[in-house]
């Protein structure tokens, strides 16, 4: 029985695009490889391009994508929800590399879930996901164009599909060289001001250097980020350009008020219960993990998917909760929330007192 390859060559292009450039898949290596079955023309690629590395793909493909797993975490005992079984912990140990392909049939999965209950699965995917965000293996999270990401960006899965390949088949060695002139003003500086719409919000990156995704980490990329020193925002930033989600749940026109670097009044016109509850998940949940400049030409409008919005050109984005420990974050938490402010209309970032992008353009 023969494989079922996609017809449409962006699908080979991407999956070399994964292999090559995002993971740098060496000989020997093991691959793992988190999607849905709706994924599989992807998937088979994939594995066409791991073997031509002459590596392993480890497939690890579910309904919804492990170890997340709702079905089970509904009915299991508590004790169980919130630690990976002995084999996942093996897996998560001992991959070389993973590829997160978000592939949903329904984006809603999980939401049914009590929050005590989804605070367990995450913690339990906390680590799984530890060896990535300490940067010791490479990993690629990305998405495969499915009926209910389309849905949820207001596009036919045609137009969603564009929009992806478009956002990810790029120049990434062009668009590299110009975040990171970009990037390299804001090494050299100590204070950052986001400006906008309800925000007048500080932050200190003082002795701390960022990163440029110029296509490796996150698919499509398309920023530059950074951990802030986590006791330094100061001010308020209001969300209200684009609607937010975490955890399969909606939001919308979130306010937080930071002081020496804590969240310590918040608000939302929606869903407002729940992102109090998100706030009280740890103590650093209420602390800033990252700092995000989106970049990416080929994404000019919300998806209500953070992996393209967070890269949507003249936007920002903080997340909340755990850093990043290899640009010198120290936050620690169970959550990371990334949370997108179009800066497009009206909004401007400074360096040391310094505008160095006004309404989404660039002054530098």
């Amino acid at each position: 029985m023969g494989l079922l390859i996609s017809t449409d060559p962006r699908v080979e292009a991407y999956a070399k695009l994964l292999v090559e450039r995002c993971l740098n898949v060496q000989p020997g290596m093991q691959v793992l490889i988190r999607t849905t079955p709706l994924a599989k023309p992807a998937v088979i690629a994939l594995q066409r391009e791991i073997a031509r590395r002459d590596a392993y793909p480890i497939l690890r493909i579910g309904f919804v994508m492990w170890p997340t797993n709702p079905a089970w975490a509904a009915e299991a005992p508590e004790a169980l929800i919130g630690e990976l079984s002995e084999l996942d912990r093996f897996a998560s140990d001992t991959m070389d590399a993973r590829v997160t392909m978000d592939a949903p049939e329904n984006t809603r999965d999980g939401a049914d879930l009590s929050p005590e209950r989804f605070q367990l699965v995450k913690k339990a995917e906390h680590y799984f996901y530890r060896r990535t965000m300490a940067g010791e293996i490479p990993w690629v999270s990305c998405a495969f164009p499915t009926e209910a990401l389309a849905q949820e960006a207001g596009l036919t899965l045609g137009q969603f599909e564009d929009v992806l390949y478009g956002a990810c088949l790029v120049d990434w060695e062009q668009e590299g060289r110009r975040m990171t002139g970009y990037a390299q003003r804001f090494d050299a500086a100590e204070e950052v001001r986001i400006v906008g719409g309800g925000t007048d919000l500080t932050l200190s990156l003082a002795g701390r250097t960022g990163q440029v995704d110029d296509g490796h980490d996150n698919m499509p990329g398309g920023e530059f980020f950074y951990s802030p020193l986590e006791d330094s925002a100061d001010g308020v930033i209001e969300f209200s350009e684009f609607p937010a989600s975490y955890q399969g749940q909606q939001f919308a026109g979130i306010r937080l008020v930071f002081e020496h670097g804590a969240v310590v009044d918040a608000s939302a016109t929606k869903n407002e219960a729940m992102l109090h509850a998100l706030l009280d998940r740890d103590e650093g949940a209420r602390r800033i993990g990252e700092l995000g400049i989106g970049c990416n030409p080929g994404i000019t409008r919300p998806m209500n998917h953070v992996l393209f919005d967070e890269k949507i050109n003249g936007s920002i984005h903080l997340a909340l909760g755990q850093s990043y420990e290899k640009v010198g974050g120290k936050n620690a938490s169970s959550i990371h929330w990334d949370i997108v402010k179009d800066l497009r209309p009206g909004g401007r970032i400074e360096l040391d007192g310094t505008p160095v992008q006004e309404n989404g353009a660039w002054l530098i």
